[in-house]
């Protein structure tokens, strides 16, 4: 395995999703957990499932704008927003399914828009990850203007 270019650690404790804690080792993120109403919990702070949709959409947002970068294409405004769904499997457990609905404004051409959104999708070390494991539904947008 090559040397890692960084390493995030972060502890959870207490009681998981119903009331835990999660801590990174620098404390900038430090948040209770609790079990959304959706699932019969109280609601009222975040949730894993919560925390991998910002991971990913923040890490493929990224992705987007490397891909743009090394195309050559310039984002004037783009957003990524990533749906995490929380499954029933036929075994008794859960299993994740994403939808990463990416945005692109500032006239950015419909084929263009595609090409780069599946070109993040590979590059993505979220997507990365998950290839094989979750699936995933792309879904790309384009707008005349600068607003996404």
């Amino acid at each position: 395995m090559p040397t890692p270019l960084y390493t995030a650690i972060a502890t959870s404790t207490g009681d998981g999703r119903a009331g835990g804690r999660a801590v990174t080792d620098d404390g900038l993120l430090d948040v209770t957990l609790a079990v959304p109403t959706a699932l019969g919990g109280p609601g009222g702070a975040t949730n894993p499932e919560q925390l991998f949709a910002a991971g990913w959409s923040s890490c493929f947002h990224s992705a987007l704008k490397l891909v743009a970068a090394r195309r050559k294409v310039t984002l004037v405004d783009s957003t990524v927003v990533a749906e995490i769904s929380l499954l029933p499997t036929e075994a008794g457990g859960w299993a994740l399914h994403a939808a990463l609905k990416v945005r692109i404004g500032g006239g950015v051409a419909p084929d263009i828009a595609e090409t780069l959104t599946a070109a993040a999708h590979e590059v993505c070390p979220y997507s990365v990850a998950t290839r094989g494991n979750v699936p995933v539904t792309l879904s790309t947008s384009t707008s005349a203007t600068g607003t996404a």
